[in-house]
């Protein structure tokens, strides 16, 4: 006997296409202004009436200026200033200004912009706003650069879609923005392809960036990068500059800034730059004063890649271990919100022991790779869970981990 569906059922099994998300453009347009250290950022919707508001975070809202918005537009200062924006019901576009430089202590610049160059994070030209849309939509975000007379290219972490044209496409958030280290200007520029990741190394010409050093590096190290990661990004950026640039390295959303003057490997052994690529390949997120955690995890794997990939002797790594103790040997608590260089060197040698126990207790079948992916699907971690999550990997109560340390 033929059983016949109701019409609603019927719909969903014979045409799924009905319920799709209908997409709508959000386009961003950014017009680099190198004559007064400014952007100019312009959000456009294709149908503002598919979002109700966005509401941005815009920190003390010092740098952000000269808003225009079709639509409602209020700004709440304060501690943290909210800018909140209703668009219009048709095409409608939020318009602003930011400044780009961004000056820290020593007389040097985390993000820059000079009558040649610019290189800063993309976070900042579109701040975190808290997205209230329509049930239903799909926003498909692009980003556009206009760039000034004789500026040649930009570099982006985002696919190239055209020239200074790229897709922004983050699956793990709501609001596709264009964040990560960016770059334009007059550059000097290597890529290559490692496994399925395009990789490219960028920096202002005239820099002192060693593109093909870096390039040769992660050549090496890739293999191991493959085999401890399970995900493997489309594209990688790697950006860099000389003094009055801060000295120092940092990841951002598939990308990393490294200073041109900063070793590959340090004299530690150690890798700054191995050292941001585990921070930005792990993407985890601590909680409850357990900063150690993503610190003690980057820092372990900038000198295990090196290792395993044969960088390293067994001696120049017990060298290694030694100085993380001497580094190490007065903190008697790795808690805290933001651990201290003390803190991550004493982590790194737990984490050290944490592995010999975990293949020890397998008899070889787990390590530490095996507690690395667990906490990478976790939202946010805590020492405790972190704890539970090893326990489980061991199969019994960790002698490593009822240490003091984590009191």
């Amino acid at each position: 006997m033929a059983v016949r569906l109701p019409l609603a059922l019927s719909l969903l099994v014979l045409s799924p296409w009905v319920w799709a998300a209908k997409k709508v453009d959000l386009d961003y347009h950014v017009r680099l202004l190198p004559q007064s250290d400014q952007a100019e950022v312009r959000l456009t919707l294709a149908q503002g009436s598919a979002v109700r508001s966005l509401d941005f975070d815009l920190a003390d809202g010092s740098r952000y200026s000269d808003f225009k918005a079709d639509g409602q537009w209020q700004l709440t200062p304060g501690k943290v200033t909210r800018g909140l924006w209703r668009p219009a019901a048709d095409k409608a576009s939020l318009t602003y200004k930011v400044r780009i430089s961004q000056p820290r202590k020593n007389n040097t610049f985390e993000a820059r912009m000079t009558p040649s160059w610019a290189l800063l994070r993309g976070d900042d030209l579109v701040p975190a706003a808290r997205l209230d849309q329509q049930d239903g939509i799909e926003l498909v975000s692009r980003l556009a650069f206009e760039l000034p007379s004789g500026w040649k290219s930009v570099e982006t972490a985002w696919p190239r879609i055209g020239k200074n044209r790229f897709r922004v496409d983050n699956v793990s958030r709501l609001f596709d923005r264009p964040t990560g280290w960016m770059l334009a200007g007059n550059l000097g520029t290597r890529r290559t392809r490692l496994g399925e990741t395009e990789v490219t190394v960028a920096s202002p010409r005239g820099q002192g960036m060693r593109r093909m050093d870096v390039l040769t590096l992660l050549t090496f190290v890739w293999p191991q990068v493959q085999a401890v990661y399970p995900r493997h990004p489309g594209k990688v950026l790697i950006v860099g500059a000389g003094d009055p640039m801060w000295r120092g390295s940092t990841a951002g959303y598939e990308s990393i800034y490294l200073h041109s003057r900063l070793p590959l490997v340090s004299e530690s052994g150690s890798s700054p730059l191995l050292r941001e690529l585990a921070q930005m390949f792990g993407r985890i997120s601590d909680d409850d004063r357990s900063d150690w955690i993503s610190e003690g995890f980057a820092d372990f794997y900038a000198v295990e890649l090196l290792r395993r990939a044969g960088g390293m002797s067994d001696e120049r790594y017990q060298v290694l271990h030694d100085n993380l103790l001497k580094v190490g040997g007065k903190v008697s608590s790795l808690r805290g919100e933001q651990a201290s260089a003390a803190q991550v060197a004493r982590a790194v040698v737990l984490l050290q022991e944490l592995d010999r126990e975990i293949r020890l207790q397998t008899r070889n079948k787990r390590s530490l790779d095996d507690l690395l992916h667990s906490v990478m699907r976790l939202d946010k971690v805590s020492t405790k869970e972190f704890v539970t999550l090893a326990e489980s990997i061991i199969g019994e109560p960790s002698k490593v981990l009822q240490s003091d340390l984590l009191k």
